[in-house]
């Protein structure tokens, strides 16, 4: 099929909820892609942090195919190799207790809020207003409903209220905010350490200790939101590392390597509320999903690979700042940067025009561009693809 056929189709068939590039990938292969017409693009994307180990990567499609030579589905009424090996290298590289699978990030979340309420309510079945989950500012969480309800960005609430109720918001890094927001009907707390689509605002320590001491003083739970920040991408295996231990972690992205998953892992307190017939799922644990996750992990977890992470990102934000764009501000952790632009300038109209030249790139909140690298990608297109961008800059 001819590349703007595909692009008739897509218009035709399916509904417009994107606001899509005209690109068609033929093929890729590392930090590559190639569309149907012959040109080639950098990918700065990893496909809103999915592709973890890039395009096509050897080793996670020998395991993909591999267990899809074995069996592709077998429901969670019965017990998957791959899946139960994919818990234990959660559970013993988190520190934390059980996990739990399923397909997306907006489904971790709804079960790490379900664990929250739930565990609230067997502790303090005299409570039963003690339900709320406190949320921050300029978060996203999912477009569920509920996930809705929990991301503290009005832009994503626009038409579809009513929402579930119970949750409000709080500043990030304001730690009098967080303290007053804290009442009685509280149960959890809900943040990412990196704040992707809200722009790439970084948690900082003092915020995170106050937060898990504020949580311990009043046994609420504190849930970690690493869907993006996870598996690897702010240059530990999971961002908390460098800062707090949550209760409950939420995952999916990047553990994948390109096939859809989302996790989340309990910790002591709240490992057993979840009973039999309280939480479920068809598609989550999937064996296919899980043989190429382990994969992701391992590769991950190998040698210098988060040391690697760390200096690419660290090349990368002083290669920026040494152009010397006309930015506010060049921030990030690991393989997780985000460039904010000078006033007047439009961060959409940049990525566009990194597009037609052959890089692609994200946005994010109101005026950043976001970076979201493979985490193997190469110095070679790191290079090449920051020259591409600096001079989107000098044309916007």
């Amino acid at each position: 099929m001819t590349h703007d056929k595909a692009i008739q189709l897509d218009s035709q068939y399916i509904m417009g909820t994107y606001g899509r590039y005209p690109l068609v990938p033929a093929s890729a292969s590392g930090s590559m892609i190639t569309d149907e017409n012959g040109k080639k693009y950098i990918d700065f994307t990893s496909g809103i942090g999915v592709n973890s180990l890039g395009w096509c990567d050897e080793g996670w499609l020998r395991a993909v195919t591999g267990q899809l030579g074995k069996f592709q589905h077998i429901s969670n009424y019965f017990v998957s190799v791959p899946t139960a090996e994919l818990a234990k290298e959660l559970v013993t590289r988190s520190g934390l207790r059980k996990a739990f699978f399923g397909n997306s990030g907006a489904e971790a979340n709804e079960g790490a809020i379900k664990t929250a309420r739930k565990y609230s309510s067997d502790r303090y079945p005299d409570r039963p207003n003690r339900r709320t989950i406190v949320s921050l500012d300029r978060s996203f969480h999912g477009r569920t409903i509920t996930t809705l309800a929990a991301t503290g960005q009005d832009v994503f609430h626009r038409h579809f209220d009513p929402f579930t109720a119970g949750f409000k918001y709080s500043p990030l890094n304001d730690i009098c905010a967080l303290k007053s927001a804290l009442t009685a009907d509280v149960c959890a707390v809900i943040a990412e350490p990196v704040q992707g689509e809200g722009g790439v605002n970084i948690m900082t320590a003092e915020f995170a200790s106050a937060l898990r001491q504020l949580c311990d003083e009043r046994d609420l739970l504190l849930i970690f939101d690493e869907i993006q920040t996870g598996i690897g991408r702010t240059g530990t295996l999971f961002s908390f590392e460098q800062y707090v231990k949550p209760d409950i972690l939420t995952l999916a992205k990047g553990l994948g390597g390109g096939l859809p998953v989302g996790a989340f892992v309990c910790g002591e307190k709240c490992a057993s509320v979840l009973g039999s017939g309280m939480h479920g799922t068809t598609f989550g644990g999937n064996p296919v999903v899980a043989a190429g996750a382990c994969e992701v992990l391992s590769r991950i977890t190998s040698g210098g690979f988060l040391a690697s992470v760390r200096e690419k990102g660290a090349y990368i934000r002083s290669a920026l700042a040494s152009k010397n764009l006309p930015v506010k501000d060049i921030r990030g952790l690991g393989m997780m940067i985000g460039i904010e632009v000078a006033d007047g300038l439009s961060h959409k109209e940049i990525a566009r025009t990194a597009f037609d030249r052959g890089l692609l790139v994200l946005t994010a909140g109101s005026n950043v561009v976001r970076l979201l690298p493979p985490l193997n990608i190469t110095y070679e297109d790191i290079d090449a693809g920051i020259g591409i961008l600096a001079g989107c800059f000098e044309k916007a």
